[in-house]
């Protein structure tokens, strides 16, 4: 993937490499690495200060206590700080990883299946990743720690994989695995 000059700066700085038992923050695509290098800042900045420009607003309605747009807000503010909080922590000292380049899926492969427990089914494709934040155009992605990832793990094509939900238990037939390249 070629990295937009504009990007740079959001790129991971060097680190030395990790001690033995030393776990990553995360594992990320470098895609999605400077994605979230730009949600953290633009939280940072333009988040925080359109969340104070609300309590200041609220405030000046009156007495807090009653005021539902200041609850509104102080909630907003929660939630953001708390996704700050996470941004964070995930890109402390992520591993960058590469897309997969093999016939089974792993993390960093599309993985195209055909639910079998369906009259009329039509293929669905997912990007199979080690993060919920990897993204990929015209794929959902699905995590390796999730039920479904989990089955579709190490499966090739012509597998029949099957997982359970509390719908019940469905089935996938894997008629198509490429590498995934942002």
């Amino acid at each position: 993937m070629g990295i937009d000059p504009a990007d740079e700066r959001y790129l991971p700085p060097e680190r030395p490499p990790r001690r033995a038992g030393q776990e990553p923050s995360a594992r990320l695509t470098l895609d999605a690495y400077v994605r979230l290098r730009k949600e953290l800042e633009r939280l940072e900045t333009e988040g925080r200060t359109h969340i104070a420009e609300r309590l200041l607003h609220a405030r000046e309605l009156g007495d807090i206590s009653e005021n539902a747009e200041y609850e509104s807000a102080k909630h907003e503010q929660a939630l953001m700080e708390g996704r700050i909080r996470e941004l964070q922590h995930r890109l402390k000292d992520p591993e960058i990883v590469e897309g997969a380049a093999g016939d089974s899926a792993e993390p960093g492969t599309l993985v195209t299946v055909r639910p079998l427990d369906e009259d009329d089914p039509e293929d669905e494709t997912y990007l199979l990743a080690h993060a919920p934040e990897e993204r990929s155009a015209g794929a959902r992605t699905v995590t390796v720690s999730s039920p479904f990832g989990a089955a579709l793990s190490g499966s090739r094509i012509g597998d029949r994989v099957s997982y359970e939900a509390p719908g019940g238990t469905y089935t996938y037939e894997v008629v198509a695995i490429e590498s995934y390249r942002p």
